[in-house]
């Protein structure tokens, strides 16, 4: 059984596809860029846009019943493999005890011109 995950808390896809689906007890993510709700980009470096990719992952993650602590799976792009530091800095205040797999590549070019996307994989509570 598949169901579709919604939040206004969240910028709404950019495209045809959805914030989120769960499939049985598991949440999967659409990637997530520096888009406020309203779907303005986020202005500064990639430490302000991850922050924000942050903020809305933890939205949708809610709207589905699950949350940081329940992510099993991270995958994260990059613009610039230059800024891993900095994404990492970043990361490491939202999964401080709790570790999740996780991937990180460098990319050509993101949607809006973004600096970072992350997307998860997360048991559902």
């Amino acid at each position: 059984m598949m169901r579709k995950v919604e939040t206004k808390k969240a910028p709404q896809a950019i495209g045809p596809y959805s914030q989120g689906i769960i499939v049985n007890n598991m949440f999967y993510s659409s990637g997530q860029i520096a888009l406020t709700p309203e779907g303005e980009m986020v202005q500064g470096d990639v430490k302000a846009q991850t922050h924000q990719v942050f903020k809305n992952l933890q939205a949708v993650l809610e709207a589905a019943g699950a949350s940081l602590d329940t992510v099993v799976k991270a995958t994260v792009f990059i613009k610039n493999m230059d800024d891993f530091a900095a994404v990492n800095e970043v990361y490491g205040e939202y999964f401080k005890e709790h570790k999740p797999a996780r991937s990180l590549v460098e990319v050509a070019r993101l949607p809006k011109d973004a600096l970072v996307e992350i997307e998860v994989v997360a048991l559902v509570k």
